[in-house]
């Protein structure tokens, strides 16, 4: 296959659906590292057919709040369902910042069978990065935020106040704009400190 992508959608007991852009993901070892919003270069057409195929899904299965359907664009142009997660999801973080309403105040107003938010984007780009347990204890990875946020004020921070372990993932970072590649860079550059894979004399 040529990348993995995500479709996220909302859908409440009442058939009321929002789809939102499909998004690209790169998995290193199983474990979701980055996500694009939305999926560079990604054909309109199959951009169409990803987020059909998750609301026909959610419709099948009767799903009430999130579904994430994950997926392969395979180099001949096709879209293959990969797994499902009916839950907000790791690749829906980037909707936190990055979108008009959250998957999590969809998954919500799912539940409630209130009117569903907008799900389109707010910027022109938005790049997710997941922390992952490094070499920080649970003080250090919290003693990030005057670099992380001095150096780039724009900048979104969330960590889940987990306990680390090598490989989990305890919180993410969002950033955003009109740049996809100084986006790219922001949030890896972020992400790296939070893990402790910067010196203190990283600028």
């Amino acid at each position: 296959f040529r990348r993995e992508l995500s479709a996220l959608v909302a859908r409440s007991p009442t058939g009321q659906a929002a789809s939102y852009p499909v998004v690209e993901t790169l998995q290193v070892d199983g474990i979701c590292r980055e996500v694009i919003a939305p999926a560079p270069d990604l054909d309109p057409e199959l951009a169409g057919q990803a987020q059909q195929i998750a609301l026909t899904v959610a419709g099948a299965l009767d799903v009430t709040g999130i579904l994430a359907v994950e997926l392969f664009e395979t180099t001949d142009g096709r879209i293959l369902v990969n797994e499902l997660a009916m839950r907000p999801h790791n690749t829906g973080h980037w909707t936190q910042d990055g979108a008009e309403t959250s998957q999590f105040e969809n998954h919500l107003r799912a539940v409630l069978d209130l009117p569903l938010g907008s799900p389109p984007p707010r910027e022109t780009w938005t790049v997710m990065v997941n922390i992952l347990g490094g070499q920080h204890d649970t003080g250090r990875l919290y003693d990030g935020y005057p670099h992380a946020l001095a150096r780039d004020p724009g900048l979104r921070v969330h960590l889940y106040g987990k306990d680390l372990r090598p490989g989990r993932k305890v919180g993410h970072v969002n950033a955003y704009g009109d740049d996809l590649d100084d986006c790219l860079e922001r949030a890896r550059h972020a992400a790296a400190w939070f893990r402790g894979d910067l010196g203190n004399e990283s600028e």
